[in-house]
């Protein structure tokens, strides 16, 4: 007998429809002997409604007060999922992140977890009920209501799995990971298994899978978690640790339109203002990516770099206080494409492949960054979904 810790994400709980389907599909798996425990995001869009009215209140709400808001949408759906429980005759009790203990630490709106309560969820499942948690939330020392961000339910499902030494099991509208997203390309092929280190570079490059935050943490304490489609019946994929390192070398590709590259010209080459200017920026916590120097010329270098664009203006203001505005330049017109595998730490040349093809097709690579598992390349907007097709054939993924 497993226990076993579900997530279903807002799309999946979006109607009352979907939540008595939901129901159906647990007491299904409870009749197979699994004690449950199940996380749930807020209805459909109620986190961004949420938002929209917090900001017809205030321009700029209060951040203790927007998370204690924000909450609300998972509690609204934890209920509701155990009252559909209890109408067909299972028993299930939904708590808060208060009723848990799950505690935070943090700022508002991104706030991390410290510890889980484990004591109220193991009594109930231990009186046979299926126990339902909003997720997304957490309470910090103060006893005020935090949210973990964006994506934050998977951690919560993730954290509580690690408390519980159970199985974590992410259920959405996809019905596993691909190789690339399938609305950029249509051959896309779902990944059977995929290792935390993959998922984690590819989450972070734009892939729109899982909160970053949950597979570090199942990473960290090796808890495998399965992502599938919500009432499905199709397979879908494992995220564990891939002892295989006779893979391929590429397993996956991200892409995101969400960056823009900012050139430097003209810099002192003894990298004094360099300096100044990156720590400056992380200070205000824009999180600087892709970066490209020149050799010297006469003691002068030139630099690139990518961030989000919803940080362009802020930095824009560090950077013409220290240089002049001439000496700037912008490029919105990027696609950061990345290519993720483990299997490159023990293939060679995997790099030179993809810079041959993209000079057979005359796709221009205007910046380049790597690592142990990955190659990033920022090119036009114009070639994404060219350059993910040639890549998806020549490397037989």
């Amino acid at each position: 007998m497993a226990i076993v810790v579900q997530k279903y994400g807002g799309s999946s709980v979006a109607t009352a429809e979907k939540i008595k389907k939901i129901a159906d599909t647990l007491i299904k798996r409870k009749s197979k002997g699994d004690k449950l425990v199940v996380v749930v995001s807020a209805m459909g869009d109620t986190t961004d409604d949420l938002i929209n009215l917090a900001k017809e209140i205030s321009p700029n709400p209060d951040k203790r007060e927007l998370d204690a808001l924000l909450s609300t949408g998972e509690m609204m759906s934890s209920a509701l999922l155990a009252m559909a429980l209890k109408e067909k005759g299972v028993d299930a009790v939904s708590y808060t992140a208060y009723q848990i203990g799950l505690e935070t630490t943090g700022n508002y709106g991104k706030s991390l977890i410290k510890d889980i309560n484990d004591k109220k969820i193991k009594e109930a499942l231990n009186k046979d009920k299926i126990v339902i948690v909003a997720g997304f939330q957490g309470v910090n020392e103060e006893g005020n209501i935090t949210t973990l961000g964006r994506g934050g339910s998977d951690t919560t499902a993730v954290a509580i799995a690690v408390k519980l030494n159970g199985i974590s099991e992410i259920y959405t509208d996809v019905d596993g990971i691909y190789n690339c997203d399938p609305r950029k390309y249509v051959k896309a092929k779902k990944i059977p298994q995929i290792d935390y280190e993959e998922i984690l570079e590819l989450a972070s490059l734009g892939a729109q899978v899982m909160h970053s935050r949950s597979i570090e943490l199942a990473q960290k304490y090796n808890i495998p978690i399965y992502v599938g489609l919500a009432n499905g019946e199709m397979n879908g994929t494992l995220i564990t640790e891939v002892v295989n390192m006779e893979t391929k070398p590429i397993t996956g590709i991200a892409t995101s339109d969400e960056d823009v590259a900012i050139t430097l010209e003209g810099l002192d080459a003894k990298m004094n203002i360099i300096s100044r200017l990156f720590g400056t920026i992380a200070e205000r916590k824009i999180s600087i990516d892709m970066i490209s120097q020149s050799a010297p010329v006469n003691g002068m270098v030139t630099v690139s770099f990518t961030i989000p664009k919803d940080d362009l203006n802020e930095c824009m203001d560090i950077l013409k206080k220290a240089i002049d505005a001439k000496h700037i330049f912008i490029d919105t017109d990027i696609t950061k494409l990345s290519m993720v595998g483990i299997g490159m730490k023990n293939t060679s040349g995997v790099a030179a492949k993809v810079f041959q093809i993209f000079a057979e097709e005359n796709i221009s690579v205007k910046m380049i960054t790597t690592s142990e598992i990955r190659i990033t390349c920022a090119i036009y907007q114009a070639d994404k979904e060219r350059a993910i097709k040639l890549i998806v054939e020549k490397f037989n993924l």
